[in-house]
């Protein structure tokens, strides 16, 4: 029944809204939307050299470890020998030439490590007499036709626009579990700037303030980059939120060592703050009127307004006793029964004026008790 009761005054304080998706294509000017492409038939030679040699290609992070049997391996390689043809490997263009990995990275690892000699052929139907061998051990001749056969490869150009990319990447991610987008964003926008959001984010104390302990979809990394790009550029915000996001990761994606210093610095200063101001009411909404009462553990809309009104006030930890923070969580919890700070992070919670506003209230709470 308490349960029931507590349910009930959620819906009634805070309802559940779905945003409409708005497809961010749309963001960017009509000549912008074109998808850039390149043909190209690679001999198993060449694809073996780039992703080994050269490294002129590479598998980023966002795709899928490598998972196929060895019997889903060796029936590709059946398939190279008996000329079966073999799907489209797709491939993106980077800045500096090197073609990234969109679609194709089982096939291309299998590949890979039979040349390499780490599995040996098993489960062949149309020639079983090869059962049991490894790359090496195959007469030559077999070795010569399996390096000359070549593999279609479809590559988008690096004219394209990142944002169309980040949409062909959402369309060609048809996994039997989908990446979310900053597993997406985490491998295309590769670089320094995403190398150190995925240490930062392993945090203990950041993990805690989101209640993601084993950080599925990489929620601690978005979240990170969440902060990052409403701090610095919030006033050039826009939907959808996808995209904004992108286009923070792609700036800074290749930032010098002072620039993601500085980031940190701001970070690590801001979630001890917050630690300490909010404790386990963090990004919370909880109810005054019920001995503070948790109504939902975590709400993303007050996660930007509370951690920029700590970052935005350079609040320092001394500034905050326990009185100071005993007055303020208390008109933070009159907030919640304010109708307009309830829409601010209840409703259309990606709308440019509901982001202002709820970070508004925020900084007006943390300006009047520090």
């Amino acid at each position: 029944m308490a349960k029931r009761a507590e349910r009930t005054l959620a819906d009634k304080l805070f309802p559940q809204q779905e945003e409409a998706h708005v497809d961010s294509i749309l963001q960017i000017p009509p000549e912008q939307r074109r998808l850039h492409t390149d043909t190209y038939d690679f001999s198993i030679a060449t694809l073996y050299q780039y992703l080994t040699v050269s490294k002129n290609m590479y598998i980023p992070e966002f795709q899928r470890r490598y998972v196929w049997t060895k019997a889903q391996a060796s029936r590709l390689i059946e398939s190279l020998i008996i000329q079966c043809p073999i799907p489209v490997i797709y491939l993106s263009q980077e800045k500096d030439e090197r073609l990234s990995v969109i679609d194709g990275n089982q096939r291309l690892q299998s590949i890979r490590k039979f040349i390499n000699n780490e599995f040996e052929l098993v489960g062949l139907t149309a020639y079983p007499e090869l059962e049991g061998l490894k790359f090496d051990e195959l007469d030559p001749r077999f070795q010569r036709h399996i390096s000359n056969r070549t593999l279609r490869c479809i590559v988008i150009m690096k004219e394209t626009h990142p944002q169309v990319k980040f949409d062909v990447f959402e369309r060609l991610n048809s996994g039997a579990v989908e990446l979310s987008p900053q597993e997406l964003r985490h491998g295309i926008y590769h670089g320094p700037f995403v190398k150190w959001v995925g240490e930062a984010a392993k945090d203990p104390r950041w993990r805690k303030l989101l209640h993601t302990g084993n950080n599925k979809r990489m929620r601690a990394e978005e979240f990170l980059i969440r902060f990052l790009a409403f701090h610095f550029r919030i006033n050039d915000y826009q939907k959808p939120l996808e995209a904004f996001l992108n286009a923070f990761t792609e700036t800074h994606r290749d930032d010098s060592d002072a620039v993601i210093e500085a980031f940190e610095a701001l970070f690590y200063k801001t979630i001890e703050v917050v630690e300490l101001l909010y404790g386990e009411l963090a990004f919370a909404i909880f109810d005054h009127q019920n001995g503070d009462a948790v109504i939902s553990s975590f709400n993303a809309a007050l996660f930007d307004a509370e951690m920029l009104a700590v970052s935005r006030a350079k609040l320092e930890p001394q500034r905050i006793n326990a009185s100071s923070r005993s007055a303020f969580l208390k008109d933070l919890g009159w907030a919640f029964y304010d109708e307009e700070f309830r829409n601010a992070i209840g409703r259309a919670t990606s709308d440019v004026n509901q982001i202002k506003r709820r970070v508004a209230i925020l900084d007006g709470l943390v300006a009047r008790h520090f």
